[in-house]
């Protein structure tokens, strides 16, 4: 008996924890905030890989339809050009990406020692003493309304008769509740 009346002791100040905290403990709320940047990560590195396959599809695509004569030239190696037209595209590829992500990663760490942060938490209360705090609106993501933001606005005064008429049949049914 005395274990269960340990337990619920247990459960009760496990109660009072989560209420006094919101939706539970401090480490929950960290567990979440992690869960929630691999999920950004995994989106937006999904998203750029997409951006990044599609870019190089539709340029690959493009020269093939401009001319495909020497676009098949390009793809084997001959006598007067030593490397592939791929072979040489891949190449610039890597040096371009290995460019890139020298420069980011410098800037950021530049960015970085410069402010004098050691955490990102600390980086982010730095940038929010920088720049002005945006403010929260009184109306929450429940309030837009769907129907206004996608409503087509009526046709220009030079349209032609038919799409004026109609435009004018609609808005006056709208006006009479119809």
């Amino acid at each position: 008996m005395a274990a269960s009346g340990g337990e619920n002791q247990d459960e009760k100040s496990e109660k009072a924890e989560k209420s006094r905290f919101g939706a539970g403990s401090l480490s929950e709320i960290e567990d979440d905030d992690k869960t929630q940047i691999i999920k950004g990560v995994v989106f937006l590195s999904s998203v750029a890989s997409v951006g990044l396959i599609a870019g190089f599809g539709s340029t690959l695509a493009l020269a093939k339809k401009k001319s495909p004569t020497w676009f098949n030239k390009g793809m084997v190696p001959s006598a007067s050009v030593p490397e592939s037209g791929a072979g040489l595209a891949l190449r610039a590829l890597g040096w371009g990406s290995l460019w890139a992500w020298c420069g980011v990663g410098l800037i950021s760490v530049t960015v970085w020692k410069l402010l004098g942060v050691h955490t990102l938490s600390d980086f982010r209360l730095k940038m929010a003493s920088f720049f002005p705090s945006v403010p929260k609106s009184s109306s929450g993501p429940d309030q837009v309304d769907w129907d206004e933001l996608f409503k087509s606005h009526p046709k220009p005064a030079n349209a032609n008769v038919a799409n004026a008429n109609v435009a004018n049949a609609a808005n006056a049914n709208v006006a009479n509740g119809e």
